[in-house]
């Protein structure tokens, strides 16, 4: 059944890509720090924020499947979020009911996302759901802490651009905290104009950085950036940033991707 289920992955995918970077300008200090602010300080859709948001409690995953293929659909979160939990070093699990989770996933079809998207995240989301192929959400409380996310996947559209794994490894990274897009960070899956599918090297470094236990939710840019420098001299010592490229081809779906 596993060459099968294989042969599925790579033919619905089959546009998706793992671009090594031969340009190592952001193994450079003050490129890590400006990435962090870019990705983790700002939001794409809102000028609130300019803290860091993240998960300070135990995240409990629930996948609404309204379409087939749920083992595949399954397997890919589980392989994600098993390297998430391993770059956060953060407890992420899954549960049997939605009652019982804080980030839910669900896997739908394009006729019926409008009315999906306005059920989970309002009637205001509609209006930017034009042009994306996937879309994700979560709330903070007054601690700037998450609290609670979720991610809708129209699977039909999805594949259609050849980008079922993108959206998997993007919503669910950006609702750990890293919410924003921007062109300034390169090569990462938060860059729209890079060609990749599953986590860079410089991602792996930036959701380290962002549950490094100096952190907390809800502090400034100015209050992040001696804790950012002294990791970062830290990392060029022991060779955590030389090293970022090959250690995060250690997630599971790198190799069944053909990495």
């Amino acid at each position: 059944m596993f060459p099968l289920y294989r042969r599925f992955v790579f033919l619905a995918l089959l546009s998706c890509t793992f671009a090594a970077s031969a340009d190592y300008r952001w193994q450079q200090p003050s490129y890590l720090v400006q990435a962090f602010t870019q990705v983790a300080l700002r939001n794409e859709y809102s000028q609130q924020g300019r803290v860091v948001r993240r998960w300070e409690k135990p995240i409990r995953v629930w996948l609404d499947h309204k379409v087939g293929d749920k083992s595949l659909h399954a397997d890919l979160v589980r392989m994600h979020v098993t390297h998430l939990s391993s770059l956060m070093q953060h407890p992420i699990s899954f549960v049997s009911s939605p009652e019982q989770a804080n980030l839910k996933i669900v896997f739908t079809q394009q006729r019926d996302w409008a009315e999906q998207i306005g059920q989970l995240f309002g009637e205001k989301a509609i209006n930017v759901m034009h042009g994306a192929v996937c879309m994700a959400n979560f709330r903070v409380n007054s601690r700037y802490e998450i609290e609670s996310a979720a991610i809708i996947i129209p699977v039909d559209q999805a594949r259609m651009h050849g980008k079922l794994v993108t959206c998997i490894v993007e919503e669910i990274t950006q609702v750990m905290g890293l919410p924003n897009d921007s062109e300034a960070v390169y090569p990462s899956i938060f860059n729209d104009k890079t060609p990749e599918s599953l986590l860079s090297g410089l991602d792996g470094l930036l959701l380290k950085m962002l549950y490094s236990p100096e952190l907390r939710s809800g502090m400034t840019e100015r209050d992040v950036k001696p804790f950012l420098n002294k990791l970062i001299r830290n990392w060029q010592n022991d060779g955590t940033i030389k090293t970022a490229n090959r250690d995060i081809r250690s997630g599971e779906l790198y190799p069944l991707l053909g990495y």
